[in-house]
């Protein structure tokens, strides 16, 4: 008897002493600090990221990228294609226990397309019945089509049959939101101690400057099988410091790698060393609001004839970027992009069109005109200003300079349209279509159409494209659209994204994906 209680005191002091299990924890860089967290008015990467996390939709992206189920666990299209009917999941909550209803879908959208919630995201869902008209403030946001018809059971009505609705949704700001604690909190609710999320993780703590905390949602459906307990994303704008917090141990992820690096990392970090080509597309947007751009196109043809884009990839950014002079990226599926006449030329025949064109606008050598070149802070869209720059001073005369901003002030004079010359822009599709860059050349898009770009035959025909059933028929108008925008220069493009970064072998189940999706409850980390 006294043994066996000594072994049982023995075991007790075993179990008091012993450590607990090790908090698992994912350190990620993260480029800038995010501008919101407001998924409906967010826009940028460094939000989606931290969005991926804390959010989900009726659908979300899986660890490769594509859309699978989320608060909805299926989904059926109409024989006419005019409606779709989710159905929520049985038993789905928010991070504070709550269930998720069908209520909250609907008012997620209305709150979406209302522009007095401050959403910048309402013209994702123009293909909802009424969406338009709501976003433009010509329609109570309760005239849209979505309703709840069970308290799981919502219909999406749609202006015309939509094939890319679903995977559409699964776009990082298109996500639900709990009706109750978003009307009583305001925009107070996206804070921490305040936001209630459905996504693996919920939100514990938010430094400006320092970082993003997340800890797991216990009520999230796969609570069990999420493998890491907490995630920081910290905000690195530079990234050659990026590079070296990753080297010292204290970053898991970067989220790029600075572009004189990445041939280097490419050799010496191969265990960590990731390269994805990316639906998305880089370019420079003139100031079409403003002149001399706005009624100049040879001017801005003459800027875009000039640009060596394969020296860009090949010297400058040096991360897998393809060269680029269509708007939509070779990596859209089944779409073929329409190329200026141009783009074969051999660069000399290029310069010297390039230089006629631009006498023909009235700056003969470059003469009577400044160029101002706007980004964001980061150094490889430093060095892409800089070799534009340089090739327009140095093939046309013109005098460049090159303006940095941080990145909520750059977000502001970009949607605000106050640059006064061109300014960086880049686009990660939302779904793999090519509708999914050039609705934001839409007139009616705002201020996320950056130029300004406003041509009523362009609207026209991506109109027409809505409307058109033939698979291919449709593809042929969005060709339209395309040729006119790239012949009238609304845009420079510049290269198709890739993205390269470093991931640290210790994290598992990180897979390159081309919409750049990797949510943190789909990783571990040994």
């Amino acid at each position: 008897m006294r043994l066996a209680t000594l072994l049982l005191a023995a075991t007790l002091l075993s179990a008091l002493t012993a450590p607990a299990l090790a908090e698992t924890v994912l350190r990620r860089g993260n480029g800038a600090e995010p501008e919101t967290l407001d998924p409906h008015a967010a826009t940028g990467l460094p939000e989606a990221m931290i969005i991926y996390d804390l959010y989900e939709g009726l659908v979300s992206r899986g660890p490769d990228g594509k859309y699978q189920p989320a608060l909805a666990e299926r989904w059926e299209t109409a024989a006419d294609g005019l409606s779709v009917t989710f159905t929520l999941r049985e038993g789905a909550r928010w991070s504070d226990g709550s269930p998720v209803t069908a209520d909250d879908v609907v008012f997620s959208f209305r709150r979406l397309v209302d522009p007095a919630s401050g959403s910048r995201n309402g013209h994702f869902l123009w293909p909802v019945k009424n969406a338009k008209p709501v976003t433009e403030g010509k329609a109570a946001p309760d005239t849209l089509g979505v309703a709840a018809t069970g308290p799981r059971t919502v219909v999406f009505t749609l202006e015309q049959p939509t094939p890319y609705l679903v995977s559409l949704l699964s776009y990082p700001f298109l996500v639900v939101l709990p009706q109750g604690p978003v009307q009583a909190k305001g925009k107070e609710f996206f804070r921490a101690g305040a936001l209630v999320s459905s996504g693996g993780y919920m939100l514990a703590e938010q430094v400006p400057q320092g970082h993003v905390k997340l800890v797991r949602n216990p009520n999230h459906r796969d609570a069990a099988k999420t493998a890491i307990d907490t995630v920081y994303f910290y905000p690195t704008e530079n990234q050659d410091t990026e590079l070296k917090r990753f080297r010292a141990g204290e970053l898991d992820t970067t989220n790029t790698l600075p572009p004189a690096q990445v041939q280097w990392a490419r050799e010496n970090l191969k265990d960590s060393f990731r390269l994805a080509p990316q639906l998305g597309s880089y370019y420079y947007a003139p100031n079409l609001t403003k002149e001399p751009w706005k009624s100049n196109a040879k001017l801005r043809q003459a800027l875009s004839m000039a640009v060596d884009r394969e020296v860009l990839v090949d010297r400058i950014t040096q991360g897998g970027e393809q060269a680029l002079y269509s708007y939509v990226p070779a990596t859209v599926s089944g779409y073929t992009a329409p190329k200026p006449a141009w783009t074969g030329w051999p660069r000399e025949k290029r310069l010297a069109e390039a230089k006629r064109l631009l006498a023909e606008a009235g700056y003969s050598g470059g003469q009577g005109l400044t160029l101002d070149l706007l980004y964001n802070t980061a150094e490889n869209h430093r060095r892409i200003a800089v070799a534009l720059a340089s090739m327009w001073q140095q093939g046309l005369g013109i005098r460049a300079t090159v303006t940095n901003q941080e990145w909520k002030v750059f977000l502001d004079s970009r949607r605000t349209k106050s640059y006064p010359g061109l300014v960086r822009g880049g686009l990660i599709g939302a779904y793999d279509d090519p509708n999914a860059f050039l609705e934001f050349m839409r007139t009616e898009v705002g201020p996320e159409n950056i130029p300004g770009y406003t041509n009523p035959a362009y609207d026209e025909l991506l109109h027409r494209a809505t409307l058109e059933k033939d698979p291919a028929a449709r593809l042929a108008l969005l060709a339209q659209a395309e040729k006119l925008l790239l012949d009238e220069a609304g845009i420079i493009p510049l290269y198709t994204y890739a993205r390269a970064r470093l991931v640290s072998p210790r994290v598992k189940g990180w897979v390159p994906n081309p919409v750049d999706a990797n949510a943190s409850r789909f990783l571990s980390v040994e």
